[in-house]
């Protein structure tokens, strides 16, 4: 991704002065007196008008709808800016030049129609052709974490599938989710295709969920976020893809290039404050290489906290969960308060004043604590000491809590990689590299911001939102 850091925050900065200076909020790009386009009232408008769309929608070939997302990627490359500061603002989460990123990577590597492909069998008996077909309504729902992104990669996929889709984003992103749809409709009408083939709600609830959920006219169904909505999706009798949570351990082994891992490990775990399910959450390390690797975090952005401090932060991002039943154990989780907050906001909390440089919190701590056993979406690394390899892996298998979602090595030895892949059977193991590598930063590989591990679909594209239709001619066109 050649995008120059210094570049765009002065673009990201002047267009934040501009709004300011026009009293004006994003949303009145498009919003104001002009009706954003795919967006509702209520959810039986929304897939009413999907279903109009969508009737048109299904007979375009593949080079029309080529030529529709060729128009959104153009499109969200020219207001990716705008939706990274509107997500910043309305979600209070992230980090404004990473979503900028973040846009710009859905944009370039998120497949199209070149994903489908048709299977020719032919034999003695004749010729059979098995097709990637279209669903027809898809029905989507998206997260605050990455609302923008999600709406924009989903709707290329699934558009390219030849779907048309309906989405009920969280309700802490809807502005910028229905921005977002906004966009990509404005592609599509310049591109030539129906009007409302994305449409979403005003105001997204559970119940426009539920709406949504159960029409007969969605066929298929797809959520990007927790395990609950994930098996509400499961629960519903149609095809369901869900892409559930995670808690990706990462390894360093006393082979590594430890220097390296160092700034790899905090490029990731920073990365948009730790909002993507993918990041790294917690790190296993060698003893013999542990003070090496925790130098090396310091010096490429990291805090390192003393351990009566650590208490503290303890009681500030987590919050006690009252028990469902007597007698049960007493847990803790994440305050949503802190979520994908600047780590100089998290430390400031604590009475602890930094610099700009200062960009992750580190500390030691023991496999037990709840800074390694919960997924916390926060520029927070837990650093646990292990005496064997095989020991840091048992740890990260434990600690990944079979969600089979993203695992992280840094290490030389080409039998612990081997080893530890095999261990934790992760749809996504980043060896040598930050995190974002796996869906396709700075690496091969398309991306995606729907990674499918409970119902096994993986890094998601268009041919996973197809369903195959088979054609068979007996006796004929068979020429050899």
């Amino acid at each position: 991704m050649n995008i120059n850091e210094n570049e765009i925050s002065k673009l990201v900065k002047s267009v934040i002065l501009e709004m300011t200076d026009a009293g004006a909020h994003p949303m009145a790009v498009t919003g104001g007196s002009k009706k954003q386009k795919g967006v509702f009232d209520t959810m039986e408008e929304a897939l009413a008008e999907a279903n109009k769309a969508y009737t048109l929608f299904r007979h375009y070939n593949k080079e029309q709808r080529e030529k529709i997302i060729k128009k959104i990627r153009e499109l969200t490359r020219s207001e990716e800016e705008i939706m990274a500061e509107m997500a910043v603002r309305e979600t209070k989460m992230g980090n404004v030049y990473h979503k900028i990123l973040k846009h710009h990577l859905v944009a370039d590597k998120t497949p199209g129609t070149e994903d489908l492909e048709c299977k020719a069998l032919s034999g003695d008996r004749g010729l059979t052709l098995v097709e990637m077909a279209p669903y027809g309504i898809i029905g989507a729902i998206t997260p605050s974490t990455n609302p923008t992104c999600t709406v924009i990669c989903n709707s290329i996929g699934m558009l390219a599938a030849g779907n048309a889709v309906v989405f009920n984003p969280h309700p802490h992103a809807k502005e910028c989710s229905a921005y977002a749809v906004d966009l990509v409709n404005r592609a599509v009408l310049a591109a030539g295709g129906p009007e409302n083939i994305v449409t979403t709600v005003k105001n997204p609830t559970m119940e426009t969920s539920n709406i949504m959920v159960n029409h007969p006219s969605v066929k298929m169904l797809v959520a990007t976020g927790g395990p609950g909505v994930v098996k509400m999706l499961l629960s519903s009798g149609k095809k369901a893809i869900g892409a559930g949570a995670g808690n990706p351990p990462v390894v360093v082994d006393d082979t590594a290039d430890i220097e390296k891992a160092g700034k790899d490990i905090i490029a990731g775990c920073t990365f948009d404050n730790n909002l993507p399910c993918i990041a790294e959450k917690e790190c296993f390390v060698l003893d013999s290489v542990a003070d090496q690797l925790i130098d090396a975090m310091r010096r490429n952005g990291a805090y390192l906290l003393r351990k009566d401090q650590i208490q503290k932060l303890e009681d500030t991002v987590l919050v006690d969960v009252p028990p469902k039943n007597p007698g049960d154990k007493p847990r803790k989780t994440i305050n949503k308060n802190w979520v994908g907050r600047d780590a100089r906001k998290i430390l400031a909390a604590i009475g602890i004043d930094v610099g700009d440089n200062i960009t992750c919190i580190i500390c030691e701590t023991e496999f037990s604590h709840n800074f390694v056993q919960e997924e916390l979406m926060m520029p927070i690394l837990a650093i646990v000491r292990c005496q064997t390899f095989e020991q840091a892996v048992d740890m990260a298998v434990k600690a990944e809590h079979g969600n089979r979602h993203t695992a992280h090595l840094h290490s030389k030895n080409v039998d612990h990689m081997t080893a530890y892949a095999k261990a934790i059977c992760t749809t996504i193991f980043v060896k040598n590299a930050p995190s974002y590598a796996g869906i396709g930063f700075n690496s091969e590989g398309h991306t995606t911001f729907t990674i499918a591990g409970p119902t096994g679909e993986g890094i998601t594209s268009a041919r996973s939102f197809t369903r195959q239709r088979r054609c068979v001619l007996v006796d004929s066109l068979s020429i050899i």
